[in-house]
């Protein structure tokens, strides 16, 4: 008896050696903020230089990282690449989820919190989910243990009325009362979780929706902006300056938990800026919904104590499929290639046993086969915005020109030439979109409308 027990321990103390060594892991996403609305970056406009002291200690504390992107320019498709570590083209998700859809992120991908989930960890998302309607598709039924949040892709920040079941916010599956501000009642259950899982490996996804509109502050925010004039660039402050305290909240409750040194924050945007309600994106080229630099770039910075060197900076271009990959390593494990992911892992940047990883391309396309295309490699991006009538693919060198003001591409046609035909090779292994602009069969809302009176005048 005394061999079988012996024999019993000896079989799971490499599971229990992994499960206490494994990082906790917080991914901090917020929505729309523009590329120089934080104080930790370099370009920082100086009306919010002060305004993000708890985001901006996670990359004093940590690194940040130059060259970071997401897989998409709009909210929707860049949680689907988010989550899978996948293009989204490749199952069709170029585009926004329209409200209402009956459809969500293909039931065939495997979300990443369902992997980490078979490697122990507790899984928990807090917000925004976009990526799917119908029962089946809620974040329950994709690999997290815990949800409070909403479906839909945003709501206001105050109490509605008569919320619909996609705007309401739930807690796995229940609907909960209107109350309280929402940045602040996120805040307070991504804080829930930390607590009831401090004694475990877990994975926690915080998708705020500030500040992506409604322009809802709170009135006591509004106190802390006087030297803002402009009301609407004053009304977006008071929703970052929301998010930073939320952000804060967070990071103490890690402290009081003791898990801080075991923990890896990642703070991070989910697209380009939204101008037109008031973000900044500094010297890059466009905003939210668009393949330039303003659409696709993102502040991002990492911390991880003991693990990163605190102020350090990363410069190689990233984008956001590399987080799966990169956590599924720090957790001890590996990347099968049966997962067929398109990113890689970050993990030899973060410690310091690389100063750089191999050039690779990054790519991006919206509305279908006939929409914008985008691509980078090393320091050029090729751009063709395909939707707009005569246009030609422009290149740019992103080392000497981040906001993409001098069209190379006649200077450097071989340059072009090359990446062309990269960019046709990435495409041909893409789907067309499932919904929206590009989709088969979509018509367009002029078209529709010319449609019904067509239909209406018979």
């Amino acid at each position: 008896m005394k061999c079988f027990f012996l024999v019993l321990v000896s079989c799971f103390l490499p599971l229990v050696s992994l499960a206490s060594s494994q990082p906790n892991i917080i991914l901090l996403y917020s929505d729309d903020a523009g590329y120089a609305d934080f104080g930790f970056q370099p370009g920082c406009v100086d009306d919010m230089k002060k305004l993000t002291p708890n985001i901006d200690s996670i990359a004093k504390d940590g690194v940040r990282l130059t060259d970071a992107y997401m897989s998409g320019c709009v909210c929707s498709p860049s949680r689907a690449g988010l989550m899978t570590g996948r293009y989204q083209q490749r199952f069709g998700y170029d585009n926004n989820l329209p409200p209402g859809t009956q459809n969500g992120l293909d039931l065939k991908e495997t979300f990443g919190a369902k992997r980490l989930q078979k490697l122990g960890y507790r899984t928990g998302i807090v917000g925004k989910w976009h990526l799917g309607y119908p029962a089946a598709f809620h974040p329950n039924k994709r690999g997290f243990d815990r949800f409070y949040g909403l479906l839909q892709g945003s709501r206001p920040y105050y109490p509605m009325d008569e919320p619909t079941s996609d705007r309401v916010i739930q807690e796995n599956g229940k609907t909960t009362k209107e109350s309280g501000y929402v940045t602040d009642r996120f805040g307070d259950a991504a804080v829930r979780f930390i607590q009831s899982n401090k004694d475990n490996p877990f994975y926690l996804f915080v998708s705020f929706t500030s500040p992506h509109g409604p322009l809802e502050p709170k009135k006591e925010d509004l106190k802390r902006l006087a030297h803002i004039q402009e009301a609407k660039r004053k009304n977006y402050a008071g929703l970052v300056v929301s998010l930073d305290d939320n952000v804060g909240k967070i990071l103490t409750a890690l402290k009081e938990c003791g898990i801080e040194k075991n923990t890896l924050v990642i703070f991070t945007n989910d697209n380009g800026g939204q101008t037109q309600l008031g973000a900044d994106n500094g010297k890059l080229k466009g905003k939210k919904g668009t393949l330039w630099e303003g659409g696709t770039r993102v502040p991002w910075a990492m911390r991880w104590p003991e693990k990163i060197k605190p102020g350090s900076v990363i410069k190689d271009p990233v984008i956001s499929l590399d987080i799966l990959p990169t956590v599924v390593e720090m957790s001890g494990s590996k990347v099968s290639s049966e997962w067929k992911l398109d990113g890689r892992s970050l993990l030899p940047l973060l410690t310091g046993e690389k100063q750089s990883l191999p050039e690779r391309a990054l790519h991006w396309r919206q509305h279908g086969p006939k929409g914008n295309i985008a691509m980078r490699e090393g320091r050029w991006k090729l751009i063709y915005n395909r939707r707009t009538k005569g246009s030609k693919p422009e290149l740019y060198d992103l080392s000497s020109d981040v906001g993409e003001t001098k069209d190379l591409a006649s200077v450097h046609p071989e340059v072009v030439a090359d990446l062309t035909k990269k960019m046709a090779a990435w495409e041909s292994q893409m789907k067309d979109p499932i919904w929206g602009s590009g989709a088969p069969g979509h018509v367009g809302k002029k078209k529709a409308k010319k449609e019904r009176r067509k239909k209406n005048n018979k």
